[in-house]
């Protein structure tokens, strides 16, 4: 009996939004090719709504990540990782048709997971290295303590995997929800890193993630009042004033772009960037 030519079953990927997986409001959709012109997918091209509808998501979810222990937010990133350890040759394939080689892709791979062991490693030790107890002149004990800043933006790097896993891990180790712009010529990394979050034990809407063309969304993300930081790692030259302006609407926090080596020690900046301090002043003996 001959083979019968089938019809390619084209896959469409969807939004990753408080935890479920919608389309666009809008019903739009680009294609994605591989490095070589050849297609490979289908993804949701994003809206102002849907922007709109991954920041209420995140903002309803930030207070309980936020009120979660640091050591908890450590477990549930750790069991991320595990998951991502799991799916390391989907995420090698997906690297190698964005164009990068067969040892360069599972090299990436094994670097995006330890880095993001690492940041998981961070959550219970950060509020120690980012605090202090303060010297005061008088009866009274004076500490500072950092706290999650709320809701963070991040305009993906075009850095896949390795990038987008060193701009959301830090965002959200100390208790911030993050709403994410991924790759626009390469999102298939994060929409895998979607499916892993939302069968891991993060809870929905802590992160967000929106496929799409990031000169129409990052504008939207900038300017919404209701996003209190923004990462605009991956933003273009021409467009880091105009996003810088559109933040400074409701005087959000904004972490530029610079030359990054990704694969380099990342420390601590990215953590601490997004950190509010609280100080408390206690009489002593009281």
């Amino acid at each position: 009996m001959s083979e019968r030519a089938r019809l390619g079953v084209r896959k469409t990927y969807k939004l990753f939004i408080g935890g479920a997986f919608p389309r666009s409001e809008s019903g739009r959709s680009y294609v994605v090719n591989d490095a070589k012109g050849r297609f490979l997918a289908n993804a949701s091209r994003a809206s102002r709504k849907d922007v709109r509808d991954a920041v209420a998501a995140a903002r309803k979810a930030s207070g309980g990540w936020a009120a979660r222990t640091p050591y908890n937010r450590g477990q549930i990133l750790y069991r991320v990782a595990e998951m991502l350890e799991g799916r390391r040759a989907q995420f090698a394939d997906e690297l190698r048709a964005a164009g990068a080689g067969k040892n360069a892709a599972a090299s990436e791979v094994d670097e995006a997971i330890d880095r993001w062991v690492w940041y998981a490693g961070w959550a219970d030790k950060l509020g120690a290295v980012a605090g202090s107890a303060n010297p005061v002149s008088g009866p009274f004990f004076n500490f500072s303590t950092p706290e999650p800043t709320g809701v963070v933006g991040i305009v993906a790097p075009d850095s896949p995997l390795l990038g987008l896993v060193s701009v959301v891990a830090p965002a959200i180790v100390s208790g911030n929800a993050a709403v994410v712009v991924a790759s626009e010529p390469a999102p298939l990394p994060a929409v895998t890193l979607a499916e892993v979050l939302a069968t891991s034990d993060l809870p929905g809407g802590v992160v967000n993630l929106l496929t799409g063309r990031r000169g129409e969304l990052a504008p939207w993300l900038a300017s919404h009042m209701d996003v209190d930081a923004i990462d605009l790692a991956g933003a273009s030259p021409d467009a880091v004033r105009e996003l810088e302006e559109a933040a400074a609407g409701n005087l959000k926090r904004v972490l530029r772009p610079s030359r990054q080596d990704w694969s380099a020690e990342p420390g601590t900046a990215r953590m601490t960037a997004f950190l509010e301090t609280k100080t408390v002043w206690h009489p002593v003996g009281v």
